[in-house]
């Protein structure tokens, strides 16, 4: 019990160095509240204007999109992270305190989550000066908002995992922005999936972003029954897959991060 307790101690430590060290870095701090300021407004009054869905606006639709489009972009910032304090020998001065080794990682996530509440905050503050609005239960719209917060956790991890993999910043940002435009384009966060031609409907209903926009919209009652009832198996059920991606993105990447991430101060 002591020993998961100073677990928990030094995780709690390193969450609030990362949270620290993003406070007094500019451009992340700028990622963390302006871009999501930015994103709202840009696709609000430029694409806003020019779809029209039945029985919703196009800003209620949207906004569940840019929440997860948010979040998945946020996750950089955990790789990056680890990638610079690898380079710089911060992992080094690490191992040689009396501290728990899961706790870098865990900080670190932890540190992302607060991020990603700051985030979400600020984008639902946005959203509703520009219109958008919830239409259910209170206890639904805080699901909807734990549900984006869980993923957010889960795919740091994943993002932790490429960054421990590649090891250098430069790489790790070419890479990542590689893999997280498709996962948000090629899904339902701006269009409807079922529009997308031959081979990427499938993949655009399967996807884990896909399935997350569904679910928040249904939470925050962003829908219309004048709109198309998803035919895939994920969206029919988008609240529990959604949930279950995120296990399992947990259950893979967290324990393949923290051995990467021993494998890396063991050199």
């Amino acid at each position: 019990m002591n020993t998961l307790h100073l677990a928990v101690a030094d995780g709690v430590t390193i969450a609030r160095r990362n949270t620290l060290k993003i406070r007094r870095a500019p451009d992340l701090l700028g990622g963390v509240v302006m871009l999501p300021i930015v994103l709202v407004l840009l696709f609000t009054y430029v694409f806003g204007s020019m779809i029209s869905l039945p029985g919703v606006s196009y800003v209620e639709y949207l906004l569940p999109g840019i929440f997860v489009m948010t979040i998945v972009s946020s996750g950089q910032i955990t790789g990056y992270t680890l990638t610079q304090d690898l380079q710089r020998g911060i992992f080094d001065r690490f191992r040689t305190l009396p501290m728990s080794p899961s706790a870098v990682l865990t900080g670190q996530t932890v540190a992302d989550v607060i991020m990603n509440v700051t985030s979400i905050v600020t984008m639902a503050l946005v959203g509703l000066l520009v219109g958008w609005r919830v239409h259910t239960s209170p206890g639904e719209a805080a699901l909807g908002f734990l549900m984006l917060l869980l993923f957010a956790y889960a795919f740091s991890w994943v993002t932790a995992t490429v960054a421990l993999a590649l090891r250098t910043p430069e790489v790790f940002n070419n890479v990542a922005t590689i893999m997280s435009f498709p996962m948000v384009f090629l899904s339902n966060a701006f269009v409807d999936s079922a529009r997308l031609p031959g081979p990427l409907k499938p993949i655009a209903e399967w996807n884990p972003v896909s399935t997350l926009v569904q679910a928040s919209r249904e939470l925050f009652g962003n829908t219309s029954p004048a709109l198309p009832v998803p035919d895939a198996w994920p969206l029919r059920h988008a609240v529990p897959v959604s949930f279950l991606w995120s296990v399992l993105l947990l259950a893979v990447f967290a324990p393949l991060a923290t051995r990467l991430y021993k494998k890396a101060v063991s050199r």
